[in-house]
């Protein structure tokens, strides 16, 4: 007897302002849906207004999954992601209802398509070692001492990227692999759910620049410096953290420790805000090629969120 076929689980992904809320609620309203945010900052709890985070009546529509389930302080990597999201879309589909990933994290798209290299696990005593030399020498210190075992992974890392450098440096030295052999062991899973991908990107680059700037002025106008104050007050943290490394944030604790000015705080915000929607947009191009059944929409088009609505029935949700 032929397997019975997988039940679809819709993806909807794309920049960062390019209307993947709106269009998830859309959705939302008219078929029996549950989000899971596919988002890395949306994890946080507390992290409100620099996140643009769903807000409680639009969380009540439908229920949400992968927000607000950790402190700033904390971790949150592609493994555990891929392994929420098996369990919730097995979960979801029990119930009857449609598993709808939104966001704009693209490892995690990447991850849960093509499976996670075998990595070990976390070392937390080499780790602690790794940050408490860092924090005698400073990064930049410790990427040196990348490039000498590990030229290549190196050569791909930031020097002042902490996340990146402490977790290369970790596993070459307690595996004696480098990263890219590492990452070559990778051992992919199969979904439990048929993926139904769309992805949302600007016709026009220059209109979602602009929407990008609006958006960034009103978290100002909405407290975002006050919330990172908050936070701060709140919990143990540091600029070199995952959380606050996020685009908004980074750039705000700046203003917070007096490297920058206001007018600083929002040039620098805009600027790398845009630089994340060029990378998420590369990410994208890179998919389409790889998954030729990925479907596009322009998230300028008026009727976005009714044809983001249309794509969903025509990839087979609505069969379910």
């Amino acid at each position: 007897m032929a397997d019975a076929p997988r039940p679809p689980a819709f993806f909807l992904l794309g920049p960062t302002a390019s209307g993947k809320t709106a269009c998830a609620l859309a959705c939302a309203r008219e078929l029996p849906v549950e989000i899971i945010s596919i988002d890395s900052a949306l994890v946080y709890r507390g992290m409100d207004i620099g996140t643009a985070k769903p807000d409680v009546a639009e969380r009540a529509i439908c229920p949400h999954h992968l927000i607000d389930i950790i402190h700033p302080h904390e971790r949150y990597s592609a493994a555990q992601f891929c392994g929420e999201a098996h369990r919730l879309m097995l979960e979801i589909t029990a119930r009857g209802r449609i598993p709808l990933f939104v966001g704009g994290t693209m490892l995690y798209y990447k991850a849960l398509r093509d499976g996670l290299s075998d990595l070990p696990q976390a070392n937390v005593a080499l780790r602690n070692e790794i940050d408490r030399r860092a924090q005698r020498e400073g990064w930049p210190a410790l990427h040196v001492e990348l490039a000498r075992q590990d030229p290549i992974a190196a050569a791909h890392i930031k020097p002042n990227d902490a996340q990146r450098i402490q977790r290369a440096l970790e596993i070459v030295l307690s595996t004696g692999m480098k990263l890219d052999e590492a990452h070559a062991r990778r051992t992919p899973r199969p979904l439990p759910c048929r993926p139904v991908t769309v992805m949302l990107a600007p016709s026009e680059r220059s209109v979602l620049h602009a929407r990008i700037a609006g958006r960034f002025k009103k978290m100002l106008a909405d407290g975002l410096i006050d919330e990172l104050a908050d936070l701060r007050q709140r919990y143990p943290l540091t600029p070199d953290m995952p959380s606050m490394r996020t685009v908004g944030y980074r750039q705000a604790w700046a203003y917070l420790e007096g490297d920058i000015d206001r007018e600083k705080l929002l040039e620098t915000g805009i600027a790398a805000t845009r630089q994340l929607a060029k990378r998420q947009l590369t990410w994208q191009r890179q998919f389409r090629e790889r998954w030729p059944e990925i479907v596009e929409a322009d998230c300028l088009r008026a009727d976005l969120a009714q044809a983001v609505r249309d794509m969903v029935f025509a990839g087979g949700a609505a069969s379910q």
